[in-house]
């Protein structure tokens, strides 16, 4: 009786033991979840709120929300996206404006972390009671970076400087070759993204080296044998003449050449024995083409004469020899030469028969003019046209400049009278049109004048303007021909010499479309009045050209003249009004 009493106590108190632990455990579990309930609840409170006293670069954003953070932010650096950033390679610099090249500030990306559901305990204490500053985070849209990049590689990539050898008054002046640069675009994106905001906001493009075509040893030889060249006078002896060829003489005939990666000096052999020849005029050649001279106004054949004239084989390699030696001197021979052009070849030519003569008369009275006459008659007597080949009357007379014996005389410019160098060589123009057109030649360029002078043929006459308008024919027979003008007392006289090859027919018809003259005003400041009085009209000139059974297309040349107009100086009154 008494064990199991003692049985059923142990076992109620072993009951009710269990019972108190189960409970101890539920009410332990329960709090757990309380707290964890309780600090989720925080976390999740916390979660859009910046923490207390936060800073982005010492913008104030702590207890805002992410929202408010975010505006603070763009109200605060916003204004850093326009200032300048500058990608500099050694001088050169390029300016970008951080907005418009893609460069920005990851405002969002700044706040990560700082904001967001998390239970970190770190974190919601720092968000609770407060404590940090952070870097604002920038972003790059790198296809606007590099676009804005390629840009800036147009000014900042360097081509490499060649190198250059060459002659400057005796002396060889040598640029060195340098080294060009382009930009690395990859590598200068990542910088100008990873640096722009640097306290100099200057960010180093980074560049790679670009060689010249050709190092500085390229030109080491060819410099080398310039400099010894040129470092003293050279003497060339000939029988018992010396010619001393000076620095600037022997710089003059020499030049420098590239063939592949190389750079060699050339002296030139032809130019370097005429700088003999100049150094001393007793070894120019004494050898005489055959030419034509005019004597009483008839061409005199001239006969050629065999000479003698410096061996010039191989000078130039002398020369360069003797440059390298103390002396500096060398030799050469003298050699039988033979004309270029013979007697026998000239008289061929049948140059003393006459094809054509032509003559108009000028103004005696304007003794400058005539002087304008005389010079011009001058240059072009005994120029030799060969077949086919075009007579230029600018070349001829040229330059038409007080330097080459030439004085302003009256012109016509653009209907007016005025005033140029060469006035009167018009006539010129006139005379060898002329010859050439009655002769058979072909027209290659002509302008008649803009007003007729009666002094001329009509519809057959020709202007000059140097540098504007020529007077060009081209000899169309089957030998060379020569040109003679010259002045007598009251004409101009050309003759074309030569073999005749053309018979030539010229008619010309009647004056039409007549115009009557106006008054006009010239505001111009070397205006000349004029009284006027003249009519402008039309005429049509018609050339034939035959030889035997065989003729040239006809010819036909039409020019219209402006009448002479009453010219007064000023401005029109009636344009005042």
């Amino acid at each position: 009786m008494t064990a199991k009493n003692t049985s059923d106590s142990t076992s109620s108190a072993s009951k009710g033991s269990a019972k108190s632990k189960k409970k101890a455990w539920i009410i332990s579990s329960a709090a757990v979840v309380l707290v964890a309930c309780g600090y989720g609840g925080a976390a999740y409170a916390l979660q859009d709120q910046v923490p207390r006293d936060a800073q982005v670069e010492g913008v104030e954003v702590g207890g805002l929300s992410h929202a408010d953070a975010v505006s603070a932010l763009k109200d605060s650096f916003s204004d850093e996206l326009q200032e300048k950033v500058m990608v500099v390679s050694g001088d050169d610099r390029v300016a970008l404006t951080p907005e418009k090249t893609g460069l920005g500030f990851d405002y969002e990306g700044t706040l990560d972390g700082l904001t967001g559901f998390t239970l970190d305990p770190v974190a919601l204490y720092q968000r609770v009671f407060g404590g940090t500053n952070i870097p604002l985070k920038t972003s790059a849209d790198t296809a606007v970076l590099g676009n804005a990049l390629e840009t800036a590689a147009e000014t900042l990539n360097r081509d490499p400087k060649e190198g250059k050898l060459a002659f400057s008054n005796g002396k060889v002046v040598f640029d060195e070759p340098t080294d060009g640069l382009t930009v690395d675009l990859e590598k200068t994106e990542e910088a100008v993204a990873r640096e722009w905001r640097n306290e100099s906001r200057e960010v180093e493009a980074v560049t790679e080296s670009v060689d010249p075509k050709m190092p500085a040893s390229a030109f080491a030889e060819a410099r080398e044998q310039a400099e010894a060249l040129v470092s003293g006078n050279i003497t060339v002896k000939a029988g018992a003449y010396n010619a001393v060829l000076t620095p600037t003489a022997l710089a003059n005939a020499s030049a420098f050449t590239t063939e592949g990666s190389k750079v060699s000096l050339v002296v030139g052999n032809s130019k370097l024995t005429n700088a003999v020849i100049a150094a001393n005029s007793n070894l120019k050649s004494t050898a005489r083409d055959a030419s034509v001279v005019f004597k009483n106004q008839v061409p005199v054949v001239v006969d050629s004469q065999t000479g003698r004239a410096i061996d010039n084989t191989g000078l130039n390699s002398k020369v360069l020899e003797a440059s390298t030696t103390e002396a500096r001197t060398t030799s050469v021979t003298f050699t039988e030469v033979q004309p270029e052009v013979t007697t026998a070849e000239v008289k061929s030519w049948g140059l003393t028969k006459k094809i054509v003569e032509f003559a108009t008369p000028y103004p005696t009275y304007d003794a400058t003019r005539t002087k304008n006459l005389v010079a011009g008659a001058k240059k072009v007597t005994g120029v030799i046209v060969q077949p086919g080949e075009v007579f230029s009357l600018e070349n001829a007379l040229g330059p038409i400049t007080t330097a080459n014996g030439y004085f302003e005389s009256g012109v016509v410019e653009d209907g007016f009278s005025t005033t140029a160098v060469g006035g009167g060589l018009s006539q010129i123009s006139t005379q060898l049109f002329n010859v050439g057109f009655l002769g058979g030649m072909d027209d290659v360029e002509h302008r008649p004048h803009s007003r007729w002078f009666d002094r001329y043929p009509a519809g057959r006459e020709a202007t000059l303007w140097s540098g504007q308008i020529d007077m060009k024919w081209r000899n169309t027979t089957d030998k060379p021909v020569l040109i003679q003008t010259y002045v007598t007392d009251s004409e101009v006289v050309s003759v074309l010499w030569g073999t005749k090859k053309w018979n030539v027919t010229v008619s010309s018809s009647d004056p039409y479309n007549k115009t009557e003259p106006e008054t006009v005003y010239n505001e111009a400041e070397k205006c000349v009045p004029e009284t006027g009085g003249q009519e402008g009209f039309t005429i049509t000139t018609t050339r034939t050209r035959t030889n035997g059974s065989a003729s040239l297309p006809t010819d036909k040349l039409t020019w219209t003249y402006r009448p002479w107009n009453e010219v007064i100086c000023g401005e029109d009154p009636d344009k005042k009004d």
